[in-house]
């Protein structure tokens, strides 16, 4: 199987479990962008242990509520990145790839998280992301160190982040087939 270099915003990255950067250990990164200057994404499988009662809790709306926030990669933890599918209560934000929306106005996101139920199948807070310089996403690729893969709107919403690894992975056929049950490292075997 060929690996493809240039990734188009929305696939989805899983590493391989060579990858022992333990901020990218078994992790799902979504693509946003990736050009000649760098890539840059979000991680979509890190929960965090806090809340946005805990991150945000001086906002008068969402500093109410427990909607759970996620690490989405090591760059920039003092930035929030927002993922939905509610276009017609968020405003602001790109649609990335079809069902899946980038960005939006935080007022917005409070509004829907006080005024839906269920919002965590449609909205996901991230602090950080994933960055990459020029040339370096391309590099990692070319080395075997993520396996570019589809995505759904489905999975970056999911309840359980964190069988998704797995499970992308295990949609992969061909040589990389069966990569989901390889330990992170020869020597944990």
């Amino acid at each position: 199987m060929s690996i493809k270099l240039h990734c188009e915003p929305g696939t989805l990255l899983a590493a391989t479990p060579e990858m022992l950067d333990p901020n990218f250990m078994h992790a799902v990164v979504l693509v946003c962008q990736h050009a000649n200057e760098g890539a840059y994404g979000l991680v979509l499988n890190r929960r965090s242990e806090y809340t946005t009662r805990t991150l945000l809790s001086e906002h008068p709306t969402l500093g109410r509520y427990d909607h759970p926030i996620y690490v989405g990669g090591p760059v920039q933890l003092n930035s929030m990145q927002i993922l939905h599918r509610a276009p017609d209560h968020i405003d602001g934000g790109v649609e990335l790839v079809p069902g899946l929306w980038i960005g939006g106005e935080l007022d917005h996101v409070a509004r829907f998280i006080a005024e839906q139920e269920a919002t965590e199948d449609r909205v996901r807070l991230l602090v950080g992301y994933a960055g990459w310089g020029a040339g370096q996403l391309d590099a990692e690729l070319a080395g075997g160190s993520w396996v570019p893969a589809p995505c759904a709107p489905e999975d970056v919403f999911r309840r359980d982040p964190e069988n998704l690894w797995r499970d992308v992975l295990r949609t992969i056929r061909g040589e990389l087939e069966g990569l989901e049950n390889e330990p992170p490292a020869p020597e944990w075997n």
